[in-house]
């Protein structure tokens, strides 16, 4: 069914400044197993701080929380997550996808076109100067 893929860095030497973007998994037990792992907390946080573009689907909205990302946002996630996202502070809608404040995120893997429509269009502009800061 699936299939296991190489990290590129191990997360002990990741560092949020050398990537442009972020990429929070789905599943069950990878955003269980990250939003308890406070490197991984504090890596997603830092690109919220940064003000860099984060995506995430299904469970991953569960290191939003951890990360004290979530409030004030309008975003989705399966739904289990809806009552633990409003009391984080979020606004948790019923939708494919929703993207807010440089955040997407979508429900599940049927809403993969859509939220990997969201996440190419935010992503492919990720790193890149803005045409008002490249003329400044």
């Amino acid at each position: 069914m699936g299939r296991h893929l190489p990290g590129g860095h191990a997360l002990d030497s990741a560092r949020p400044e050398a990537f442009d973007a972020l990429l929070l998994p789905g599943g069950v037990i990878n955003p269980d197993t990250l939003r308890t792992d406070e490197r991984a907390v504090s890596f997603a946080k830092a690109f919220f701080d940064a003000g860099k573009p984060v995506a995430s689907i299904c469970h991953g909205p569960w290191t939003l929380i951890e990360a004290g990302a979530a409030r004030g946002r309008r975003l989705t996630s399966w739904t289990s997550l809806k009552t633990d996202l409003r009391n984080a502070g979020a606004e948790w809608v019923d939708e494919e996808v929703v993207v807010d404040q440089g955040l997407a995120t979508s429900r599940k893997p049927d809403d993969i076109p859509a939220f990997n429509r969201e996440v190419i269009r935010m992503f492919a502009n990720a790193g890149k100067p803005s045409r008002q800061a490249a003329a400044e």
